[in-house]
């Protein structure tokens, strides 16, 4: 009987012990492959870049193409995700307060977009890679030459809804009334048509856009700074630290200037803080 136990200790108890053996060997090698940074800022094994879709350009809008999507984000993005060494995917929303709405959602991982004390609650920012003047352009043939005729009640104001741009401008004008619109499109087909006075956005976007509108005319006077950064959700400390060093990185290794430069920018200074 004893030489039987033995057998058995030898035959049937072993390959049980084996396999434990293996099994803990599995799972110590997967905590050795666990990538906590990849879990966070890429938890569906794509980067997810948030952008804002608009004709408008400049340092924050991209634009749809045949090929995909173009902008300084978009750039930007791929850049990111190419050193993470994971696909990127674009997520386009068409503006950026519908971009902050999404944050606690889990429908992008990170963004690139104007940074206000309100838009700070809902979603972190890193190193801000512009600095942009807000103003006003006025309808052809519009009388209003300066903010003090433009700030006057009947006068009606537009600006891409839920942005610090609007939030901006309502906190200026006391009297104006300003209206929200959820895309730059609508905004301008407006303002074309005289149904607005006029349009509340940054310097260098007005300036292109009056290109396009004879007679409109941009006021020289500025109501606000807009700062643009990267962004990602709240409560994501690691993907916050990753991509603060990536634009850190950017500003100084020639990536955010090749980015300007490839989406009609080659004339704006970088103005990073």
């Amino acid at each position: 009987m004893t030489g039987q136990r033995e057998r058995v200790m030898r035959h049937g108890f072993l390959p049980c012990f084996g396999g434990v053996v293996f099994g803990v060997m599995i799972l110590v090698s997967g905590s050795a492959n666990a990538d906590p940074l990849k879990d966070e800022i890429a938890p569906t094994g794509k980067l997810r870049v948030a952008i804002g879709i608009s004709p408008a350009g400049g340092a924050y809008w991209s634009t749809k193409t045949e090929n995909g999507y173009a902008g300084v984000p978009v750039d930007l993005g791929k850049a990111l995700a190419d050193q993470l060494g994971v696909a990127v995917e674009y997520v386009a929303y068409p503006n950026s307060g519908k971009i902050t709405d999404a944050a606690a959602t889990g429908a992008w991982d990170v963004s690139f977009l104007p940074e206000d004390p309100e838009r700070a609650k809902k979603i972190a920012f890193g190193p801000i890679y512009e600095v942009s003047e807000a103003t006003y352009i006025v309808k052809a043939g519009s009388p209003i030459k300066d903010f003090a005729s433009l700030d006057q009640a009947g006068v009606n104001v537009a600006a891409v809804n839920d942005t610090t741009t609007m939030r901006g401008a309502m906190a200026h004008l006391k009297n104006a009334k300003v209206t929200g619109y959820q895309t730059f499109d609508e905004i301008f087909n407006l303002l074309k048509d005289g149904k607005i006075d006029a349009f509340a956005l940054s310097r260098d976007q007005l300036n292109a856009l009056a290109k396009k509108l004879p007679g409109s005319r941009v006021l020289d006077e500025t109501f606000k700074q807009t700062v643009t950064a990267v962004a990602v959700p709240l409560n994501h400390p690691l993907s916050l630290d990753y991509a603060s060093k990536f634009m850190a990185d950017a500003k100084t290794n020639g990536l955010l200037r090749k980015a300007f430069d490839n989406n009609g920018l080659k004339d704006t200074p970088l103005r990073a803080k």
